[in-house]
């Protein structure tokens, strides 16, 4: 976090075992706006920043970082339309009690979706300009001149017919108490002249994290903190049916066992989280596991083809009748794929700390997705009203998804803290609690069907999801009133391909496994649509990129990236050799999350059936690029990341609990698995799309395809650990 404290993060948890209850103002709304060692108060020209004496500009940014670079990307826009000075610039996170006292003048606060800078990028270039705005025109008074006659540069008013020139800092006092401009009369620079936003300027967050300054939420020490580590029912839905804590209590350090009010789960505070946990193990509980004690991969995988088979599912998409399609084609082919539940797995496991303050606030430390979810599930739990509640918004050690909308570790740990009122205590999971008790990519299964005509042209195709619904367990609203989740049928309801008969069917089918937004939601469907019409092509006896060309319109942005990648991947020429191992290079395309997205892989596959994924060349059209660095950093991160999961990353169900416990179970990518990586930023220039999420979407089937063209093996199913690729 840049604050603007000099302290570095080894100084901060050394102060703040030291100092009283004023270190947490530290913390609160906002900290760049105050004076320090008596220097002149900065002013707040609007909701989204202030200038201090000396031109220094804190961007307030609403979203949250997690290394993907919004706290910079953010600044940028605001930074650029109030054309100041970039060495000057420094940001900071946006309160979310102030953001509720001032009536949500930041907008949203929720950070997912690959939706920080596209759903948030209008409101804030037109902020930095109506800051320029304003600036202009107090120089303007001043010298009595038309603003028009007025220009800036990097933060210096100029009056070019006089030459007088007047610096932001010596303006802001009078700016700030001028009308602001209405949004709509702002005028915001055309991305062709950008000077800031559109160049891979350094982040504002990279060189404090190198040296260990941003704090975390795992880092969180305060005065007279107490610790809790928590035990969940292993089994989803179990609740607490006997607890024992006698002994514990004697222990040394322990001050007190909570257990929630619905028995879903029991904590031990102590003086030190070591303690707590170790006290935790002691404890006698014993678990009501309830009906799903005896669920499995079996009964999972029993549930999801039921739902295959009803003859009664709501229709995503319809076109045409492809069912008669179907018995008229020349050719039909049929294929079934599927994919296991995933946990996130951050580095940083779920945590929270609360303290309940004497004077009747509470304040929350948690890294969160959401800031603004977290003070209202804060206030869900602790009956107390939002304009007595303060969430601090802490850097994250990983998010993709997990804490977003589920907010239960901050539920837990208000509740927990609510036992030692007047007193902070941070609670933190387990790394066992953290794999086990997730919100978790769905499993799914799916069945495809295709017909081609004589000419081997695709001409209708059927698609059957089975899957869990994100939206039942966390947003139950936003379901179509027909049933369908559009998170568990994307890639297929709005295919871009032109295929004349369509019909998409979706199962909804939970069970008992929670599920959330991982990142890239419904991402698993882009490896079942572009495996299987690589199949398609193989039937048609056609080559993978022309088939695909041959579907989309001209002028698609789908043909567009799939244009770009395989020219800069060369396709058509053999893939990168590997000594003694079979090559193959697979290519697929996927939209999503306002960006288009195509991908090459070169994949290498030894005698032992080992495979090494050689080299992605990936190309992307999100319209506009920001942060041309930042987005190629993220889709090397969307590389690495979904590379588990289709080498070997699975969570399995036995005896109604997630058997995976720990990163030895769940296996992450080292270093020395990571492909060479080649970006293609093609941005057409008239769209804002994202850049988090949507290099994920084709990793699984490129890779896939790339590994039937080295062994002419289909892998319809993940992870690859259980596929022998063995030479036969």
């Amino acid at each position: 976090m840049n604050m603007a404290m000099t302290m570095n993060r080894r100084d901060f948890l050394k102060a703040s075992a030291a100092v009283g209850g004023g270190m947490m103002l530290e913390f609160c709304f906002p900290v760049a706006a105050r004076a320090a060692g008596g220097q002149a108060a900065p002013t707040e020209v609007n909701a989204w920043g202030v200038i201090h004496p000396d031109d220094r500009v804190v961007v307030r940014i609403a979203r949250s970082e997690m290394g993907q670079g919004i706290y910079t990307a953010l600044a940028q826009l605001v930074a650029e339309e109030l054309e100041c000075d970039w060495a000057k610039v420094s940001a900071e996170f946006a309160s979310p009690n102030e953001h509720f006292r001032r009536n949500r003048v930041w907008g949203s606060m929720s950070t997912g979706g690959s939706m920080g800078v596209r759903a948030s990028q209008d409101y804030v270039r037109r902020a930095g300009a109506a800051a320029r705005a304003m600036l202009v025109d107090a120089a303007a008074a001043r010298w009595q001149v038309p603003a028009a006659e007025c220009s800036v540069d990097k933060g210096v008013v100029i009056h070019a017919a006089s030459g007088r020139r007047l610096r932001y800092g010596e303006l802001v006092a009078e700016a700030a108490r001028l009308q602001p401009p209405a949004p709509a009369e702002v005028k915001l620079r055309d991305p062709k002249d950008w000077k800031i936003a559109g160049r891979s300027v350094h982040r504002l967050d990279i060189s404090d994290k190198v040296l260990g300054k941003p704090v975390f939420a795992t880092d969180v020490a305060l005065p007279g903190m107490l610790h809790a580590s928590i035990a969940q029912c292993p089994v989803f839905g179990g609740k607490l049916k006997r607890l024992d804590s006698a002994a514990v209590l004697k222990l040394r350090g322990v001050k007190k066992v909570v257990s929630a009010d619905d028995g879903e789960w029991v904590a031990v505070i102590a003086d030190s989280w070591w303690r707590a946990n170790e006290a935790l193990k002691k404890l006698h509980i014993e678990w009501d596991e309830g009906e799903y004690a005896k669920a499995s991969d079996g009964t999972i995988d029993a549930m999801l083809r039921e739902g295959l088979s009803d003859n009664r599912l709501p229709q995503a998409r319809k076109l045409g009748d492809p069912v008669a399609a179907l018995a008229g084609a020349a050719r039909v082919i049929e294929a079934e794929y599927r994919s296991p539940y995933l946990n996130h797995a951050t580095m940083e496991p779920m945590t929270c700390t609360a303290w309940f303050r004497n004077d009747g606030t509470l304040e929350i430390w948690t890294s969160t997705q959401d800031g603004e979810a977290s003070m209202h599930a804060a206030a869900q739990v602790s009956g107390l009203p939002l304009a007595k509640i303060e969430v601090h918004k802490m850097m994250l050690g990983g998010g993709f998804g997990r804490r977003g909308a589920p907010q239960d570790f901050v539920r837990q740990g208000v509740a927990i803290a609510r036992a030692m009122p007047g007193t902070p205590v941070k609670l933190m999971w387990s790394r066992a609690e953290d794999m086990q008790h997730g919100f978790y990519r769905p499993a799914s299964i799916v069945r495809m069907k295709a017909g081609l005509d004589e000419q081997g042209k695709l001409v209708a195709m059927q698609t059957r999801i089975a899957c869990p619904s994100i939206l039942k367990v966390l947003m139950p609203g936003m379901m179509s009133k027909e049933g369908i989740d559009f998170t568990a049928v994307r890639s297929f309801n709005d295919m871009p391909y032109q295929i004349p008969h369509q019909q998409v069917d979706y199962a909804a089918r939970n069970g008992h496994v929670p599920v959330g937004f991982w990142r890239a939601p419904g991402q698993q469907n882009s490896f079942y649509r572009e495996c299987f019409v690589d199949e398609l092509a193989s039937a048609a006896g056609r080559d993978p990129l022309e088939f695909r060309l041959a579907l989309l319109k001209p002028g698609d942005k789908n043909r567009l990236v799939l244009e770009a990648v395989a020219k800069a991947a060369a396709w058509g020429k053999p893939a990168m050799p590997a000594a003694g191992a079979r090559v193959g290079r697979g290519l697929a395309i996927a939209d999503g999350f306002g960006s288009y997205t195509a991908m090459v892989a070169d994949v290498a596959v030894n005698p032992k059936g080992e495979v090494k994924v050689l080299k992605i060349v990936v190309a992307i059209d999100s319209g506009h690029v920001v942060n041309p660095d930042t987005c190629r950093a993220q889709a090397e991160s969307n590389v690495i990341y979904g590379l588990g999961p289709v080498l070997y990353q699975e969570n399995t169900v036995k005896n109604g609990r997630i058997a995976e416990s720990n990163f030895n179970e769940f296996q992450l990518p080292d270093i020395t698995e990571m492909p060479q990586v080649e970006v293609v930023l093609a941005p057409t220039h008239d769209f804002w799309g994202g850049h988090g999420e949507p290099a994920i979407l084709p990793l699984a089937p490129a890779i896939c395809n790339a590994i039937f063209a080295a062994t002419g093996k289909r892998i319809r199913s993940l992870p690859l650990k259980h596929h022998d690729l063995r030479r036969t």
